[in-house]
């Protein structure tokens, strides 16, 4: 028998215990939402419509924005439908399509951070020849690299979990994510597959976060031997190490809450933990780079100056 005619709606059980701040809830949450839809579109528009913009950092970071608004989009919305609603329920399909947003969101996030840190490499450890390797050609590959190989991953991702026969139909969160449904399976045999292609996959990340490392430590080593170059690192380099910090903590925390984490918390704060991949990256990353790179932040004042004549 196909699961789906056994589990047909899941329930989201995160909210039981906040329903008592329901009017705060919505109200923070609509400001949140509000507030990263601004920042975001506000950068993402900023870029495209001034060429002095169409710069590998500038065009990564715009996919960068979008991504953020991509991974929103995926759980706000939703959320606020169930702060709304008497019943956190949510469909067989519906959940396994926002488990996908959320997983790919942040495989995007990791890939794009990685695709800056290679950028960053070679403008500043190889600037005679970084125009002819970072092409047009070559920049629109690592693009599609940063979005295609996560939405294929993690295609197939749940591919394997929707073959699970499931014998639950309660999830502990606010919102769907894949290991938690594989955690609902009848049969722990039923899983090795998706166990064996999650360890892939977070092998496959990892390399990512390595190659990373090794970018920045290359880089460091490098910045230390002139002025000019120490300014350079500190310009354009400080805010992808701050959201790249900022996304490997709140990740990673979530990761291990979720895998080894009590339940004895709070049910407040066990949301927090779950939700703050969803508001901490979003909001910051368009103010850091926003306040931070020059072309960025001279063109934002030159609007506002030109909207009040």
């Amino acid at each position: 028998m196909d699961n789906e005619s056994i589990i047909r709606v899941f329930t989201l059980s995160g909210l039981n215990e906040t329903m008592n701040h329901r009017i705060t809830l919505i109200s923070l949450t609509l400001v949140c939402y509000c507030v990263i839809l601004f920042v975001n579109v506000s950068l993402i528009m900023t870029i495209i419509l001034d060429e002095n913009l169409h710069e590998p950092m500038y065009i990564l970071l715009c996919s960068f924005c979008i991504n953020g608004l991509y991974g929103t989009t995926g759980f706000y919305p939703k959320f606020l439908l169930d702060l709304l609603s008497s019943s956190h329920v949510i469909s067989y399909t519906g959940c396994l399509f926002q488990a996908f947003v959320m997983y790919s969101f942040a495989c995007i996030d990791l890939s794009i951070l990685a695709v800056m840190a290679y950028d960053r490499y070679l403008a500043i450890c190889r600037p005679l020849q970084y125009h002819s390797v970072m092409t047009k050609k070559r920049l629109s590959h690592l693009v599609c690299f940063s979005w295609l190989t996560p939405l294929c991953i993690f295609s197939i991702n749940v591919l394997l979990t929707s073959r699970l026969k499931l014998c639950s139909s309660r999830i502990q969160r606010l919102f769907c994510v894949n290991w938690m449904i594989v955690k609902l399976a009848c049969s722990d045999t039923n899983t090795i597959s998706n166990s064996v292609f999650a360890y892939f996959t977070i092998g496959f990340y990892v390399s990512h976060g390595l190659f990373i490392i090794w970018s920045y430590m290359y880089l460091i080593k490098t910045c230390v031997r002139s002025k000019e170059d120490r300014a350079k690192f500190m310009q354009t380099c400080m805010p992808h190490l701050i959201s790249l910090v900022t996304f490997l903590i709140t990740i990673v925390f979530d990761l291990m809450y979720m895998r080894f984490g009590s339940k004895d918390l709070p049910q407040s704060l066990q949301n927090f933990i779950a939700i703050e991949f969803l508001l901490v990256p979003p909001v910051m990353n368009p103010l850091i780079y926003g306040f931070k790179l020059t072309k960025i932040r001279n063109r934002i004042v030159g609007l506002v100056y030109v909207s009040r004549k």
